[in-house]
């Protein structure tokens, strides 16, 4: 008889891996988190309140509370958004929120190693065989389960291992730096605000971000052109905000996927989840909300699996994930392609923002996480200002 070393094999350790570890251990199923050392993804760790209540958070890990974002348009207009009394949105430090999520992994029952993943091995008996070595550059270990999570990341090793096609998803590489910051700058650094930059001069095809984290702040830009320079941006970005000077605690970057994989799963006894499965939002790039809930996906998936020995339960998760969040990311993805295409665009995107309609739904669909149904009449005075906008032959109330 082949001997199984664990139930599931969670390979990364990041918001979806911890999830997946977490929510499989405490069922009672026996599982590996293999993660390896030291690794932070480029974020500006925000989160909205509905992360914090269905996952379980608690908010003695947010660092700041943002109560408006400011979008900067080409021209330099700044409007403001402020999220009002429906919430809030919470910052997190991603180094000390991945590793919370991992030691609570850790406490429900699952294994915590550290390593880097190589390869799955097949060797005809029962279950994948997961390669890894211990530390930086330590001798191979092999250890077999049942199922394969793969939450490794963008361009994941175990997509590329296991899923064809997976290794040509479309990316944005996103670069920042995390800096101790003042309270604010004459040059216009707000620590009580998040500020969203749509300019050319600092990303060709995305935005820039500022995002203070009380003590410490994310100063971070993302771009498709490979031939832009992340950091020099992020560079001027300090200069003209008057933080040049401050400490840089750490800079990190990663590429972020564009959209979802069309299939997650081997057909067999492999999934991936998180960035592994490409889902952030387009537009905003948010992540970490969708990577913990593709996790659950993931694992709740990965257990309907383990109890019936059927490979065909592994598809429900990206069919659950797509049927509740596929609607909201194919709009962002349309946003996206068409508003972020020139800076003429742009200008046009950041002035419908200054409209209370589309500041009202943006934070319903944001704290909720879900397109907002409450008032048919307002999307409708969305959908004509946006129509007006397109066609060029309009513009929004200021």
């Amino acid at each position: 008889m082949t001997q199984i070393d664990f139930d599931a094999i969670v390979v990364g350790g990041g918001p979806s891996g911890a999830t997946a570890a977490a929510d499989l251990a405490r069922i009672g199923h026996t599982v590996m988190l293999l993660d390896r050392a030291g690794r932070i993804k480029p974020c500006g760790g925000a989160v909205p309140p509905r992360l914090m209540e269905e996952f379980g958070v608690p908010e003695s890990l947010l660092v700041a509370r943002a109560r408006s974002a400011r979008m900067v348009a080409p021209s330099d207009r700044a409007v403001d958004m402020p999220v009002g009394d429906i919430g809030y949105v919470g910052m997190v430090d991603r180094d000390v929120f991945d590793e919370w999520l991992r030691s609570r992994a850790a406490k429900v029952g699952a294994e915590r190693r550290t390593g880097t993943f190589e390869r799955i091995e097949r060797d005809g008996q029962e279950g994948a065989i997961v390669v890894y070595r211990e530390g930086r550059g330590g001798p191979e270990q092999r250890v077999r389960a049942k199922i394969v999570i793969g939450a490794d990341g963008a361009r994941s090793a175990v997509a590329r291992d296991s899923l064809p096609g997976s290794e040509n998803v479309k990316c944005v590489f996103a670069y920042h730096e995390i800096i101790k910051s003042p309270a604010a700058t004459p040059e216009g650094f707000d620590g009580s605000r998040c500020d969203v930059i749509y300019q050319g001069r600092f990303s060709p095809d995305f935005y820039a971000w500022v995002f203070p984290h009380g003590e410490t702040s994310s100063i971070g830009v993302g771009s498709a052109h490979k031939g832009f320079s992340l950091r020099g941006s992020v560079k001027t970005l300090r200069d003209e905000l008057g933080l040049a000077g401050c400490e840089t605690i750490r800079s990190e970057g990663a590429p972020i996927p564009l959209k979802p994989l069309k299939r997650w799963d081997n057909g067999r006894d492999v999934i991936v989840a998180g960035d592994a499965a490409g889902i952030v939002a387009p537009a905003s790039g948010e992540g970490i909300y969708y990577a913990m809930a593709g996790g659950r996906y993931v694992a709740s998936a990965a257990h309907t699996f383990l109890m019936t020995g059927q490979p065909s339960a592994l598809k429900s998760a990206r069919r659950s994930f797509m049927r509740d969040h596929g609607r909201v990311f194919w709009i962002l993805g349309i946003m996206q392609y068409f508003w972020y295409s020139s800076d003429k665009r742009r200008e046009r995107f950041v002035a419908m923002c200054a409209d209370p309609d589309v500041q009202k739904l943006t934070w319903q669909a944001y704290m909720n996480k879900k397109l907002v149904k409450a008032d048919p009449m307002a999307h409708l005075r969305i959908f004509l200002k946006d129509t007006a906008h397109l066609l060029g032959i309009g513009a929004v109330r200021r």
